[in-house]
């Protein structure tokens, strides 16, 4: 099935209605088609072609936009390249594409000949006619890599239709507002981040990009700019509430993944007033898999329900399995569905309840526990900004559950090094106040407070192949 190609679509309904917002620039969905127009005719004149790949290595911002739209309107498949990463680590993702974009890419600003004409050709005259861009949802559009938690990213090829799914379940659980502003500072070379350039797309309506999260940058926006909606992980939750964030003036919703959200930060949020609603999701289903309801008077349990268009089970080990138009192809195992090695529960109002990973469950003294059911306890202690467990080898319980907690900025004083005696005493506070709300298997054997934060992956997910490093 082909469908108007989004950009076309929306610079024909709303050419006027900003598209992309930046700290130094702000187009129409008129000025941003003529920008990838103007894309689409320079990557063709470099040899990429409709089912090729192309590397998008830009910064978040209006370069990146318009080389993603470019891909989108020629056909070529878009490949995000994370500028963090190493040159090697991104050489390697690179691999197999026909052309790497590292530049912005001609015209950055249009001619208002070229935002009436649409640059109806490219200055060679090379690129085939572009009068009616589709797309065809089952076309590969992009080939996002994973965030790498348990082991190197893997791309994953998402197609058209996915991400048309995605933005139409995500709005049914959050509705659409023609005014939308929705705030991005979250990577676009994940699917969290990318997701909201695409959805705004298709709604025609206005995506405010920040090249990386800035607490006083984001504070600002949601309190000076008309922010509708932001997408945040756990960690910049906090630093926002921390900065002051209070009774938001026109944000509907602050989204927050990537990760469990402890109970006592989304008690905090709705004290503030922020709307704070959990989701759940992979790059393999495309982003959001369950939101929870924006709905006066809905109950706001864990991750939300699943997206109108997604199916979650949970299988007899507790896995949570996905399926639907959502789902990358490649995701789907033999049964069809997505074995995503997360472990949840459904409860009696549909939500879903995310308990952490399979590989991540620790064996101790033959009893299996949830590292995130007791970082959830420990987070809700005062003072504590984040907290990882795991298992260490221990000749007597087989794997000793161990805690990794960081307190926050108020709460640091001296000796949170793991020596002194006011580290000590704290550490003993945090095993009593666990032992008050968790069976006595689930209680840390062990606390080590730091000052550095948790190693997490650019969407903030935590990295725990990379706590084993930490001394205790």
């Amino acid at each position: 099935m082909q469908v108007e190609a989004w950009l076309q679509r929306a610079a024909r309904l709303a050419p006027t209605t900003t598209a992309i917002q930046t700290a130094d620039a702000q187009v129409s969905y008129a000025e941003l088609h003529a920008l990838a127009r103007a894309g689409a005719s320079e990557l063709y004149e470099r040899g990429a072609r409709p089912g090729e790949r192309v590397a998008i290595a830009l910064a978040p911002g209006l370069a990146f936009a318009q080389a993603l739209h470019a891909c989108m309107l020629l056909g070529a498949v878009a490949v995000p390249i994370d500028l963090r990463l190493t040159s090697s680590e991104r050489e390697r993702l690179c691999g197999g594409a026909k052309v790497i974009v590292q530049e912005p890419a001609a015209g950055t600003t249009p001619t208002v000949e070229e935002v009436e004409m649409g640059v109806e050709e490219s200055p060679a005259g090379q690129l085939p006619v572009l009068g009616e861009a589709m797309h065809d949802l089952d076309a590969v559009c992009a080939v996002i890599h994973t965030s790498g938690t348990t082991a190197k990213p893997r791309p994953v090829e998402l197609s058209y239709g996915n991400f048309l799914w995605s933005a139409l379940g995500s709005s049914v659980a959050l509705g659409v507002d023609p005014r939308e502003r929705w705030l991005c500072a979250l990577p676009l070379s994940h699917v969290g981040g990318l997701s909201i350039l695409l959805r705004s797309a298709i709604y025609a309506t206005t995506a405010v990009i920040h090249e990386r999260f800035d607490t006083d940058r984001v504070l600002q926006a949601i309190r000076e700019q008309e922010i509708t909606l932001v997408s945040l992980v756990s960690t910049t939750l906090a630093r926002l509430l921390d900065a002051g964030l209070r009774e938001p003036p026109a944000l509907r919703c602050a989204l927050t993944g990537g990760g469990p959200v402890p109970p006592a930060l989304v008690a905090r949020a709705h004290e503030a007033g922020v709307p704070v609603l959990e989701t759940y999701g992979l790059t393999e289903c495309c982003s959001q898999a369950a939101t929870a309801p924006l709905s006066p008077g809905a109950p706001q349990l864990g991750a939300g329900v699943p997206l109108f268009c997604t199916r979650v089970e949970i299988a007899a080990d507790g896995e949570i399995l996905l399926s639907g138009p959502t789902l990358a192809r490649s995701a789907a195992g033999p049964d069809g569905r997505l074995h995503t090695g997360d472990l949840g529960r459904i409860d009696g109002h549909g939500f879903l309840h995310v308990s952490g990973r399979k590989a991540d469950t620790i064996i101790s003294g033959g009893e299996n526990v949830a590292p995130s059911e007791v970082e959830a306890v420990l987070e809700a202690f005062p003072g504590v900004l984040e907290a990882a467990v795991l298992g260490r080898p221990d000749p007597r319980w087989g794997e000793a559950v161990t805690a990794i907690v960081v307190m926050s900025s108020q709460a640091d004083g001296e000796g949170h090094d793991g020596e002194g005696g006011e580290a000590g005493a704290e550490e003993s506070a945090l095993r009593a106040h666990c032992a008050a709300r968790l069976a006595s298997f689930k209680v840390p054997k062990q606390v080590r407070i730091v000052s550095e934060p948790l190693p997490r992956t650019a969407s903030g997910k935590l990295l725990r192949r990379e706590l084993q490093g930490i001394s205790i």
